[in-house]
């Protein structure tokens, strides 16, 4: 088979990007949109690459060793990528692939000027843009000057920024190959980028229009500021028009050059409005084409646009889908369970079966349609009510969305006929044996599952298990379930309202919760604590578990190896007693396709170690000690201060049975959690089971691939035993690429973002604002972790993350305070840190870029703000 080197620009389209590269792609798509202009051009298709670099063997070993360097090792990358750019452009174009090339230019005209343009197989992709990561030459004169330029774009695919960003996103620098793009050069009056929604905000109905004069590149580059125009509903609704000190022009003899623009023009608008709203017009035919929001670089020749380029913005976050057009407002139920990270198609679907709501996903996360709840002022009042006492930046960024004139219909009072939504029934009594009860019905549940379940294979374990998710929901919307849950958490609300009113207190509730019974989460950190006691006088054990740790040679295999140590059976027993117990925890347990902690045990060892370290024995039951010893101090104190005001006995009558409400219900706040992760845990085994089966019968490769089909799709693979393996490829590209993207708090059906703001006067210049969640005032070392299992603490440290789940709960005994990016006065790591008595302070917005691994922070727990100390 003769291999064609070059392709022209008009037969190419979107299914080619294997051989043209994204650019090209795009621009062979642009081609045949009617309407749509494009200059003439041809591409240098990924063969000839490929030629190329089959005649430098030497290149191979140096790929190899760039894909074991660390992505922030600059120095190594810099010098491996050069080494293999020049090798590249030292290689000469074989004379038939040469030829090729120049027959292609002799029919568009040799003597014309040329754009030589990188067009990368990964390149303007909807996941990856790659955007300015290869290179661009323009105004390139003459078939030597074509050549040498084409070279030039084959060697870009090696640029340190290139390879350093397919490093960073998982992207094997083998699977990436290089067309180059040879396209008639424009000469416009003006040039700049369109993007079809607003890169800012996300706004799917405002298009914005960079524009300068001269070449684009001026503005791609930062040369100048331009003109922006920002265009919705056919009409320019904001303007700003820049200096324009100098444009890039093109030379006669190939190349390019700033020029100056002469003072009277400089502050002309680059286009005037009917231009810019006609060009909004022709990037929304564009989007439409190609289904998504365009980055569109354009150039203006004689009043008539001509595109050189489209790309999709990889940077927006997808809108949920809801089959109308009407307006709708999510919130992210990611920030309420503390897992903002993308889930894998099976963790979506199987979270949405089980759920009590419904739930839409974008971009790997589940949003909740509040709209018709927003609609009726009574139902409105009772959702920001609750928001705002869990996450005031939700109610903030949902008070900014109801600020919007008519985004939100206004629907009238449903009336009477239950309670306003948000609320909750009449409080339960406090009772501990109605916690007593509710734990053992969950407990009975479960057993029940594992013990049914054992027998279902096949469709027949799909059927079971829609059944088992119908269980699960019925406990969950147990009436008194969700009264035990209520009960402390509106005791808590009430002290602290009433004590703030009546003593001037904030927050007194923090310390009346210091270790409240019952609480399955913070006594899973204090058990670690009795695991490290066991294993701490076993030398031979703890020297195994670092050596093994530090070498980077721990593995699942650990736990066995142990037993052939001194000492070594007593640990394993240990651990194994732990697992039994706590095993179907993990990060981000939501997600079912999660590692759970009993299947990768080794991400419990830093955090063992640490206690090894830093406690004496017997740390668990002493520290739980001080804190109830505390809570009942404060208990009293409390009491007798209110009975010395006026109506004093009143108050503290009522507030002793709010405390012990707290008391008794709220470590039971963290108990459903726990119910649901371990019926997803026997959920997981199951389905493993069977993806191994179809694994034995070469229907899928490995058994993970399961975690890229939604649970429908599985059970549809396992009756017919086909499986779309495209789908599944596809699937790990989308995720990967969702992985980059930050789910707002709150996001509209237009694609506008919210995170919310705090309106607060009250904290110091330079501090960084966050919700109070647990008082105090703690100062020391900042460690930022975004990884468990990469936890390596001090006594005295503060720990810094994105979010915490329960699955964290064992680093809180080894920390003196907790910062997070997100959370709320009653999630997961607010609870804990409470009955700990750590100092805390969540809900701080890029908390883990502004504060650096080590520096000296103060966290003031009691007033919600975070100081970085010199």
């Amino acid at each position: 088979m003769i291999e064609q080197y070059v392709r022209d620009l008009h037969e190419a389209d979107e299914t080619q990007v294997a051989v043209v590269g994204g650019k090209a792609a795009h621009l062979g798509g642009l081609s045949g949109i009617d309407g749509i202009r494009v200059p003439g051009g041809f591409c240098v298709t990924t063969e000839a690459f490929r030629r190329i670099m089959k005649e430098a063997p030497s290149i191979d070993d140096r790929l190899d060793q760039l894909s074991r360097l660390n992505p922030d090792d600059r120095e190594a990358i810099r010098t491996l990528s050069a080494e293999i750019r020049w090798t590249i452009e030292g290689i000469a174009i074989p004379g038939d692939l040469a030829a090729e090339i120049t027959r292609a230019l002799t029919r568009l005209g040799e003597q014309s000027a040329y754009a030589v343009r990188s067009s990368a197989t990964a390149e303007d992709l909807p996941t990856a843009s790659f955007a300015g990561q290869q290179d661009t030459y323009l105004n390139v004169v003459g078939p030597a000057a074509i050549l040498r330029h084409v070279s030039r774009c084959w060697a870009s695919l090696f640029t340190e920024r290139a390879v350093t960003y397919r490093q960073r996103n998982g992207i094997g620098h083998r699977t990436v190959h290089m067309a180059v793009v040879v396209q008639q050069m424009v000469f416009p009056h003006a040039a700049g980028v369109l993007f079809t929604a607003d890169p800012v905000t996300g706004n799917r109905k405002v298009a914005t229009v960079d524009a300068g004069f001269g070449l684009g590149e001026a503005l791609v580059s930062g040369l100048v500021n331009p003109d922006v125009f920002t265009v919705r509903d056919g009409e320019v609704v904001t303007k700003a028009i820049a200096a324009k000190q100098r444009a890039l022009h093109a030379l006669p003899t190939g190349g390019t050059r700033e020029v100056a623009i002469d003072a009277q023009r400089q502050e002309q608008p680059a286009l005037t409005d009917a231009q810019a709203v006609r060009l909004v017009q022709l990037g929304r035919r564009i989007e439409e084409h190609f289904g998504r929001p365009q980055d569109i670089e354009w150039c203006l020749v004689d009043d008539d646009f001509q595109i050189v380029q489209s790309r999709p913005i990889t940077t927006l976050f997808p809108i949920p889908e809801t089959g109308d057009q009407e307006n709708h407002v999510f919130v992210s139920v990611g920030h309420q369970q503390m897992m903002t990270d993308p889930m894998k198609p099976l963790g979506l679907s199987m979270w949405q079966l089980t759920a009590m709501v419904p739930m839409h996903e974008a971009a790997g996360r589940l949003f909740v349609d509040v709209t018709r709840r927003l609609s009726s002022p009574a139902s409105r009042a009772g959702l920001l009510d609750l928001m705002g006492r869990g996450d005031p930046l939700v109610r903030d960024a949902l008070e900014t969305v109801l600020d919007r004139d008519g985004f939100v219909p206004s629907l009238p009072d449903a009336g009477p006929g239950g309670p306003p939504a948000g609320g909750a029934p009449a409080p339960i009594e406090t009772d501990p044996a109605l916690v007593t009860e509710l734990i053992e019905r969950s407990q009975a549940s479960i057993a029940a599952l594992e013990r049914d379940i054992r027998t279902k294979t096949g469709p027949a374990l799909f059927d079971f298990l829609l059944e088992a998710f119908e269980e699960h929901k019925r406990v969950l919307s147990d009436p008194l379930n969700f009264q035990a849950i209520m009960a402390g958490m509106e005791a808590t609300w009430w002290l602290n309202d009433k004590l703030q009113e009546w003593l001037g207190e904030k927050n007194a509730a923090d310390t009346l919760t210091l270790s409240a019974p019952g609480n399955v989460t913070s006594e899973m950190g204090l058990a670690l604590l009795d695991v490290a006691d066991v294993i701490r006088p076993q030398s031979e054990v703890v020297a195994f578990l670092q050596g093994a740790l530090d070498g980077g040679l721990l593995d699942g295999s650990f736990l066995d190896e142990l037993a052939k140590l001194a000492g070594g059976t007593e640990a394993r027993d240990a651990i194994e007693g732990y697992l039994d117990r706590y095993g179907m925890r993990c990060v981000g347990e939501i997600d079912i396709t999660r590692p759970r902690w009993r299947e990768r045990p080794t991400s419990l060892v830093p955090v063992l170690l640490d206690n090894i370290r830093n406690f004496e024995p017997g740390a668990a039951e002493r520290r739980f000690e001080q804190g109830r010893r505390k809570a009942r101090k404060k208990e009293q104190d409390v009491l007798s201060r209110l009975r010395a005001l006026p109506d004093g006995d009143r108050k503290a009558d009522e507030a002793k049975r709010m405390i012990d409400r707290v008391r008794t219900f709220i470590g039971y706040r963290e108990y459903p959690k726990y119910g649901i992760v371990s019926r997803y845990f026997v959920y997981k085994q199951a389905l493993l089971a069977e993806a191994g089966r179809l694994v034995q019968a070469d229907v899928l490769t490995e058994k993970e691939d399961i975690f890229y089909l939604t649970f429908q799709e599985l059970r549809d693979v396992v009756r017919s035993h086909q499986v779309d393996d495209g789908l599944i490829q596809q699937r790990k590209d989308a995720f990967r690429s969702y992985q980059a993207l930050t789910p707002p708090r709150v996001l509209t059906s237009d694609g506008e973002a919210f995170t919310g703001a705090y309106r607060r006067d009250d904290v110091p210049a330079g501090a960084l604002t966050g919700l109070p969640v647990s008082a105090g005032t703690i100062e020391g070392r900042a460690r930022v972790i975004l990884d468990m299992a990469e936890a390596d603490l001090e006594a005295g440290d503060i720990l810094v993350t994105t979010f915490t789940d329960p699955s964290w709960s064992p680093l809180f005994v080894a920390v003196a305070g907790l910062v997070t990016e997100v959370g709320g006065l009653m999630t997961h790591g607010a609870v804990i840190a409470r009955e700990y008595g750590l100092p805390a302070v969540v809900g701080v917005e890029q908390a883990t870029r502004l504060i650096r691994d080590g520096q000296r922070i103060r966290v003031h727990g009691t007033d919600g703000y975070v100081e970085i100390l010199s």
